[in-house]
């Protein structure tokens, strides 16, 4: 698949307007930056990245399921193995619960390991009259509200490519190192989830699986021999906000010359990023990766339709994921257009519902924070548009941590506004915890048991 227009190169989106790109006090220091990763070895690879792009073909066919998850935001401060792999272990176990009840694969792609970027509504935040840089995420500058914490630091850059190797190395070594071995089903379930009745329900979906691994091998079949069984792939994304960044690690596949973004598997571009004309449309449109694109309700469905056009001209089916995020009150309005609109221009498309960021809220105590129910109402009415109009609810597109916050209300935990100041240490947006993501995943995987 040659993706590559006569008048794209990575630079060409240089000559756009690009949107949401911080106020670099220095350019040297940000040449310096670009240069130092331009020598940096790719973070993923382009094989890799065209698996998953076949892999969301089956999904934009109807034939697989795609689940999304991870932080909201990535930290610096927070890169331990515990955390990574408590963040593995609930996405894990939310596949599980959704391919037994499906039958169908589930592709799981985590927002890690590059996530560190954050779109701002306000270029500057402004407290008790003092007004600073809007903090954009720990790739760019730093959340304490002082000059120099939120003076943009381009070395940042160098630093967001390490931790993600980091992370990355990790990964690789839990899914393919005998961390996610099926026989294993049991131990994803972390302690403060197993007590819960979400963790008790996972642990009779656990026995089920163990049972019939021990059918399989009571019939002579060699489980050793099924690669499928003992390793998982797994994949990473984010939002392709900073481009430097993003352009810095763009590599040449020597194989078929396609140019790749060796920065993650999988990227995004957000609601704000999306102009037509855009630098992120115009850098994203050159680049072999599947890429994702978010659905908000100021698109209309004739501006999806060109966007997708101009991102996936061959239509490639797994090329194009619309992530659509509206809000548990206007989704049943706004998404049906745009769905039907893409049918219509027989364009190949996987839909996933992001449940997150249309239904955020901030308290009376000025805490933002998401409902539970809300979430769930949301990714029911997503399912319930698209059996109506006889097309694949392809997949889940969900902020979570492996840890016991408490940042969104309500779920299996019945957490209150009160429990809100208990464990909340997300630097941007309310995530769910690993009980409310497994309870999250047992309500999706009875949706596609009934279709």
């Amino acid at each position: 698949m040659n993706n590559v227009a006569s008048d794209w190169n990575p630079t060409s989106w240089r000559s756009r307007v690009a949107l949401q790109q911080p106020a670099w006090p220095s350019i040297d220091e940000l040449e310096a930056a670009e240069a130092a990763l331009v020598a940096q070895p790719p973070l993923v690879f382009a094989g890799e990245a065209r698996r998953l792009t076949t892999q969301l073909g089956d999904v934009a066919n109807g034939q697989a399921f795609l689940l999304q998850a991870g932080d909201c935001a990535e930290s610096f401060h927070v890169a331990g193995a515990d955390a990574i792999r408590d963040k593995l272990k609930v996405i894990l176990q939310m596949a599980v619960a959704l391919t037994y009840a499906s039958g169908v694969p589930v592709v799981k792609i985590g927002r890690i390991a590059g996530q560190f970027a954050k779109p701002r509504s306000k270029e500057v935040e402004t407290i008790d009259g003092v007004s600073l840089e809007a903090f954009r995420g720990h790739i760019v500058n730093d959340e304490p509200f002082t000059p120099e914490a939120r003076r943009p630091d381009a070395t940042r850059l160098v630093q967001a490519y390490h931790q993600s190797a980091t992370t990355l190395n990790l990964l690789r070594a839990f899914t393919k190192g005998g961390f996610a071995d099926l026989s294993r089903v049991h131990a994803w379930n972390q302690e403060f989830v197993a007590d819960s009745a979400m963790g008790q329900r996972y642990a009779v979906v656990a026995d089920d699986i163990e049972r019939a691994l021990r059918f399989m091998a009571a019939c002579g079949i060699d489980l050793s021999r099924e690669s499928h069984l003992h390793e998982v792939d797994f994949y990473v994304s984010h939002e392709a906000l900073i481009l430097p960044y993003e352009q810095a690690l763009t590599r040449q596949d020597s194989l078929t010359g396609d140019w790749f973004d060796c920065s993650a598997h999988m990227l995004w571009i957000g609601n704000r990023t999306r102009q037509l004309d855009g630098a992120h449309v115009e850098f994203l449109r050159g680049v072999g990766n599947p890429l994702g694109m978010k659905v908000g309700t100021d698109l209309t469905p004739q501006e999806t339709v060109a966007l997708v056009e101009r991102l996936n001209p061959e239509n490639v089916p797994g090329r194009i994921t619309l992530i659509s995020r509206m809000g548990r009150d206007l989704i049943e309005d706004k998404l049906p257009a745009h769905i039907t609109a893409l049918k219509e221009a027989g364009l190949s498309v996987v839909w996933t519902c992001d449940p997150m960021h249309g239904n955020t809220f901030t308290t009376e105590g000025d805490i933002k924070t998401r409902r539970f129910d809300d979430i769930l109402a949301e990714v029911r009415s997503f399912f319930n548009i698209h059996q109506s109009l006889g097309t694949w609810a392809g997949g889940l597109h969900i902020e979570l941590t492996g840890d016991d916050v408490t940042e969104c209300l309500g779920g299996g935990m019945g957490l209150s506004e009160a429990d809100l100041g208990l464990n909340y240490t997300s630097m941007c947006d309310p995530r769910l915890n690993a009980t409310q993501s497994l309870d999250l995943a047992f309500h999706v995987a009875e949706y596609l048991s009934q279709r």
